[in-house]
């Protein structure tokens, strides 16, 4: 007897799984290599460069220097940290109690705020693009756990300092330093990092090189939080919970 020809749904099934199971692969591949291979651009990069030349944006000026954990001020590091995400040396990926705090404060009908780890801001800066879709944030899930899983926390703080948007067109550490303090990134003080991380809520309409009262005021408090965290030593402290900057 000749075989049972396979139906066109379980063709259809079986393509459609092994294309999935390639795509995990091959993501996972990816992730793995940037572990040790600087990203030479990010997907946010990418976005934001097309959108402009498409806009015609004539005071857009593309800046970006990848600089490595050892050329960067220990102050940037503790700054950012301070100011999105302080408790990013121990969590997982994903900050629950923020998370909670986020979906209780919309339950009461105030302004939705974000609860964005570092970590889930590194998968959406280098793999994915804007949007509060179902589809974008699941990928960004998926890629902040591989992030976790495959990356130490030191690597995933470097990938940030170095992608980040600090202004219009300036990306890094690398470039900020340079565009708005006219130094280089090891020798950035407290006030300088503070500053730095206080546009990150948005950087196209917050400036360091302009700051503005609410600017000042923001600088002071990540300045303030940077020391009662413990400065710099903050990020290599044992956690009360599994997990430490390596």
């Amino acid at each position: 007897m000749s075989p049972t020809p396979r139906s066109p749904f379980r063709r259809i099934a079986r393509l459609v799984g092994l294309l999935l199971v390639s795509w995990l692969a091959l993501s996972c591949l990816v992730v793995l290599v940037l572990r040790f291979v600087p990203p030479w651009t990010s997907a946010m990069i990418m976005e934001r460069r097309v959108e402009a030349l498409i806009g015609g944006e004539k005071d857009f000026a593309y800046r970006h220097r990848w600089v490595p954990w050892d050329r960067i001020s220990a102050q940037v590091g503790i700054a950012m940290v301070a100011a999105e995400d302080q408790k990013f040396p121990f969590h997982h990926g994903f900050d629950v109690d923020a998370i909670q705090d986020a979906i209780d404060a919309a339950d009461e009908g105030k302004r939705l705020r974000g609860a964005s780890t570092i970590s889930q801001q590194v998968a959406k800066n280098l793999f994915l693009w804007n949007g509060r879709s179902f589809v974008r944030k699941g990928m960004e899930a998926y890629f902040t756990v591989l992030i976790e899983a495959l990356w130490p926390k030191r690597r995933i703080l470097e990938v940030y300092m170095n992608i980040v948007e600090l202004g219009n067109g300036v990306y890094g550490v690398g470039a900020a330093s340079d565009a708005f303090f006219h130094t280089t990134p090891d020798r950035l003080g407290v006030v300088q990092a503070a500053r730095l991380a206080a546009v990150l809520p948005n950087p196209r309409r917050f400036r360091v090189d302009a700051p503005s009262a609410y600017m000042q005021r923001r600088t002071a408090w990540i300045a303030q939080q940077m020391g009662q965290l413990g400065g710099p030593a903050y990020l290599t402290r044992p956690a009360p919970v599994a997990g430490r900057v390596r």
